[in-house]
Formats: C-alpha cells, sequence, structure tokens
C-alpha cells in the first residue's frame, strides 16, 4: 500500500524524541542554553562578510546546561528567557550553521499535545528528526532549503551515530518547472 496509508504523521508525535535528541547534543557539549535577546543573537550572528561571535553563554558547563534545559522542559522560565541553540561555527559562511536556536519557550497550548509541552523544537532540527524517526530515505524540498541543508545533515548525522533512529535520511532541494 506504501507510506501515504495509515494515520497521518506530525512533527509533535516526535517531541520526546526530539527532546532527547537535544539532551544527546547537551551531553555531548553541542548545545548550549543561551540568554542573549533575540536583539543581540541578531548582533553576534555576523553578516555575510563578517563572521560571527560567540555567546558568552556557548561554554556553560555540561550539568548546568542540562539543569537550565530541564527547566525550561518543566515551564520553570518565561517564554524569551532562554533558549536552546546547536554548537556549531560562529564563523561558517552559512548563517544557518552559526549556532541556530534549536528550542525556544512557548507557554501555549499544542493542538496535538495540548499542555504537555511549554517548549517546541524549531523547524531546522525538528526536521531530519521526524524524516528519520519516519523512515524517509529522501526529504523533497523547494530551493529556498538549500542554505538549510548542512543544519539538516549535522542533526541527522548526530541522532543517526547516538543510535536515536535507524535511518539517516538526506535532504534533496528542487526547483519548480513552471
Amino acid at each position: 500500500r506504501g507510506p501515504w496509508y495509515g494515520p497521518v504523521r506530525k512533527t509533535s508525535d516526535y517531541f520526546s524524541l526530539i527532546y532527547d535528541a537535544a539532551i544527546h547534543l547537551i551531553e555531548r557539549g553541542e548545545a548550549f542554553v543561551d540568554e542573549l535577546t533575540a536583539e543581540e543573537m541578531r548582533e553576534y550572528r555576523g553578516t555575510l562578510t563578517e563572521v560571527g561571535k560567540e555567546s558568552p553563554w556557548r561554554n556553560r558547563n555540561i550539568e548546568e546546561n542540562l539543569e537550565l534545559f530541564r527547566g525550561m522542559r518543566n515551564g520553570d522560565y518565561p517564554e524569551g528567557r532562554y533558549v536552546l541553540r546547536a554548537k556549531i561555527d560562529m564563523s561558517s559562511p552559512n548563517l544557518n550553521m552559526r549556532d541556530p536556536v534549536i528550542y525556544r519557550i512557548k507557554h501555549e497550548s499544542h493542538q496535538a499535545t495540548g499542555d504537555e509541552w511549554c517548549i517546541y523544537p524549531m523547524y531546522d532540527f525538528s526536521h531530519p528528526i521526524a524524516d528519520a524517526a519516519e523512515g524517509v530515505t529522501h526529504s523533497l524540498c523547494t530551493l529556498e532549503f538549500e542554505d538549510h541543508r548542512p543544519l539538516y545533515d549535522w542533526v541527522a548525522e548526530r541522532v543517526f551515530d547516538a543510535g536515536l533512529v535507524d535511518r539517516l535520511p538526506r535532504q534533496i532541494e528542487f526547483s519548480r518547472l513552471n
């Protein structure tokens, strides 16, 4: 019957797996809880011609990051107080790889999970994890996602290597012909 039959799948079906992936990244020193404001993050990100600079919270120890992230999950902090960022490369020419935000606090009821979660993963973090969990081999995206592929691959490789998923999906971009 093929993959298009059966129940509708949503990213929220994988929130626990995505959360576990974030914990894994923190434990490996590849993610950190940041407290820069959105405006400060933009300033620190740099530009296409200037490298970014590291957040002063980038090298916070693993135990403190885990404690803060669990506090985010438990609803201990207001929206905007903290975010979880991947620790990648603030000098990358690809701005998407400059320590992107992968989780944020949002005290809002979710249409599928209700009030179970008050932190939500960003699309670029959840997309490859949900694809891998669903057995997607090739994620077809339009060309505007081409600059996001290195982050897709970075996340997919880490969750696969951690044994959290058993497939390594690929993102492939295409252009419409009309």
